[in-house]
């Protein structure tokens, strides 16, 4: 009995609107994000390691402690790298997303407020008629104002 009631009150939250949207804005970041990495690392980090001379940024690295070779040439213990080209690549990464989503928070609030402005203002409630006690009320005041 417990387990249909969870089972329900899962399926009621899951179907509410706003669980929908933010699931349906998870998978288009994500695809987003997938093009932006691949514009990063495809299109713009050669262009910029042309510019450069020729620089792969993943290839950037620092060496802390080189490897070490036996004698027949085999790697017996690996360097020890900071990999900022890597680092690097990340950053643009991030930047061009932040970037994307500024332009596009700031195009539907530009149309949002667009939109408010060109609907009319609601027009005011009409005052509310008196109610019988207050009418009552006001002509026993205007009654004595009259003699006096």
């Amino acid at each position: 009995m417990a387990k249909s009631s969870f089972l329900q009150d899962f399926k009621a939250f899951a179907m509410k609107g706003n669980v929908i949207d933010m699931a349906v804005g998870v998978i288009i970041g994500g695809a987003f994000g997938k093009i932006v990495t691949a514009l990063v690392n495809d299109i713009i980090m050669p262009a910029i390691g042309l510019l450069v001379g020729g620089i792969n940024f993943k290839d950037l690295k620092v060496i802390l402690t080189p490897e070490v070779l036996n004698e027949a040439g085999e790697v017996e213990k690996a360097a020890v790298t900071l990999n900022y080209g890597n680092f690097l690549q990340q950053t643009f990464d991030f930047i061009i997303i932040a970037f994307s989503i500024f332009v596009v928070i700031r195009l539907i609030t530009k149309l949002t407020t667009k939109k408010k402005a060109e609907e009319p203002a609601p027009a005011p409630a009409p005052a509310p008629e008196p109610s019988a006690e207050e009418k009552l009320l006001t002509e026993i005041r205007d009654l004595l104002k009259e003699k006096k």
